[in-house]
């Protein structure tokens, strides 16, 4: 299975400047053939550039969040079909940032997911457990609830054309990371809950961590069995320190 990285963390970051130096830097930097994938998630106003910049490479780029409505009275929010204008491929739902600050319960998350694939776009489903949740043991029953939300809503033939992305929210933005065996324990947890249901969609599932992912940890990360990839954060800003986990990978 091909892994992916993803650029997540570009949140509310940057400027036309910055967004085109690093365009530059990881199209440069990714010439050479590597048994992965690549795709980019930039604050809406630069989509255009982004495209513009990307088209034609083996880049792909999304949005950060899409509203579950096709149009109507949703001020500072964006619809699937526009995401779509700007040719993305991906959008990320439930980020623990849209969870914890914007208030998206599990079926506000499962609602934005089900439009995306409806539109035709790939969501990213991020799932994951604060550190009081880590700390009380309950990791899995967090993230099984999740998920459930969006199986129940969507299926599990859904996720033929979908991602999961474990990002622990106690390693966001932190310089923690959770060590490569906690990593792989959560994503085998998904992946086996994936299995019970569908075991062809269960293998051929794309589970990807995130949380302070860097150029020293992400081989270590990478080598597990059930960790395909990451959701990037911090790193995604540089290209040097976002290239630096794609050389790792292999």
């Amino acid at each position: 299975m091909r892994k992916i990285l993803v650029a997540g963390n570009w949140k509310m970051n940057g400027s036309k400047a910055m967004v085109n130096s690093l365009l530059d830097g990881l199209l440069e930097g990714s010439r050479d053939e590597r048994n992965v994938d690549m795709a980019v998630f930039p604050p809406f106003p630069y989509l255009a550039e982004v495209q513009k910049k990307l088209e034609g490479s083996e880049i792909a780029w999304g949005g950060q969040t899409v509203n579950p409505q096709e149009k109507g009275a949703h001020t500072g929010e964006v619809a699937a079909s526009m995401l779509l204008d700007f040719a993305c491929r991906y959008v990320l739902v439930g980020h623990s940032e849209r969870r914890s600050i914007y208030g998206e319960s599990d079926e506000d998350v499962a609602k934005r997911f089900a439009a995306a694939l409806e539109a035709g776009l790939e969501p990213v489903l991020c799932v994951g457990e604060t550190l009081e949740e880590r700390e009380g043991g309950i990791t899995e029953s967090v993230v099984g609830r999740q998920l459930d939300a969006v199986l129940e809503r969507s299926g599990v033939k859904s996720f033929e054309n979908a991602i999961v992305a474990y990002e622990p929210v106690w390693a966001i933005g932190t310089g923690k990371t959770a060590s490569p065996e906690q990593a792989q324990a959560v994503h085998a947890f998904i992946r086996d809950k994936f299995a019970a249901l569908d075991a062809i969609i269960a293998g051929q599932l794309r589970i990807l961590y995130g949380g302070s992912v860097n150029g020293s940890n992400a081989a270590d990360l990478f080598a597990r069995e059930d960790i395909d990839g990451g959701l990037v954060g911090g790193a995604s800003l540089k290209a040097e320190d976002f290239l630096a986990i794609r050389n790792a990978v292999d």
